[in-house]
């Protein structure tokens, strides 16, 4: 685990909060929840290392930030953590060699980026607090942790349920035709993982229907004036289609900026 000062305590709405995991035990339960939640409940295929410790686990998990929201009602320790993110930051990439999205996505634009960059992921929230606040408070902490170390570009891949193309169609064509990153910040699937993402034509797409459809995910990063990369990626180990997404922070909007600057006392 990052020993890396987390710059902010813990954001709290009624009972629930969002700070970083300080223990192993809480990066266990992270594990915990997301075997839970990508294998158990969206079908994603374990290996037998994976199955027989009910984890999802990686490299990246030694040296990235884990953020987590907890809910008090069940506890102080690893028993409370009902969602998590993964943030990991250059330093944190350079000591593995590599970034996770790099195995979907060429991203030497953002790399290239002279500033601080930020990859999030491996995100998710216990079913049973899948709410409005619950998705609010972790991007809250994920924008005070922006704020703290003064983040230029979030970055990462979010996922659409399944691996049906046909059935993603409007999602992905609509993505691409409205919310394509600029040129030369854009990151591209790799050759031979790129799934073209306009599937039919835009002007056929019921655009209120698909943006309910969207995963509340990827729903916050278009809120945050977020783009998404040139083609999707199928995840058949994690049955899911991916599209690389990214915010260049100086575009959040200044309701988030106002909100979450307040909350953290301000830049340093």
């Amino acid at each position: 685990m990052n020993d890396s000062d987390p710059g902010f305590g813990e954001l709290r709405s009624g009972n629930l909060g969002v700070r970083l995991a300080v223990s192993e035990a809480e990066v266990d339960a992270v594990q915990a929840l997301r075997y839970r939640v990508f294998y158990e409940e969206m079908g994603a295929h374990a290996d037998a290392g994976t199955a027989s410790s009910r984890r999802d686990r990686d490299d990246f998990d030694a040296v990235a930030d884990h953020l987590i929201v907890v809910d008090h009602d069940r506890g102080e320790g690893p028993e409370s953590v009902i969602g998590c993110y993964r943030l990991t930051r250059r330093h944190a990439a350079a000591r593995l060699g590599r970034w996770y999205s790099a195995a979907e996505y060429d991203i030497a634009p953002i790399i290239a980026f002279d500033g601080e960059i930020l990859e999030c992921g491996r995100s998710c929230v216990d079913a049973a607090y899948r709410t409005r606040g619950s998705m609010q408070l972790l991007w809250g902490g994920i924008a005070a942790y922006i704020f703290k170390h003064k983040v230029g570009i979030l970055f990462g891949c979010a996922s659409l349920p399944g691996t049906d193309l046909d059935a993603l169609a409007d999602q992905l064509t609509y993505l691409a035709s409205n919310h394509m990153a600029p040129e030369a910040i854009r990151p591209r699937a790799l050759p031979e993982r790129y799934v073209e993402m306009v599937r039919k034509d835009p002007a056929s797409i019921d655009v209120k229907r698909t943006l309910i459809d969207l995963p509340p995910l990827v729903k916050g990063y278009l809120r945050l004036g977020g783009f998404v990369g040139d083609g999707a990626v199928l995840d058949h180990q994690f049955n899911t289609t991916d599209v690389a997404v990214l915010v260049k922070t100086d575009q959040v909007t200044d309701k988030y900026y106002k909100h979450f600057e307040r909350k953290v006392g301000g830049r340093d």
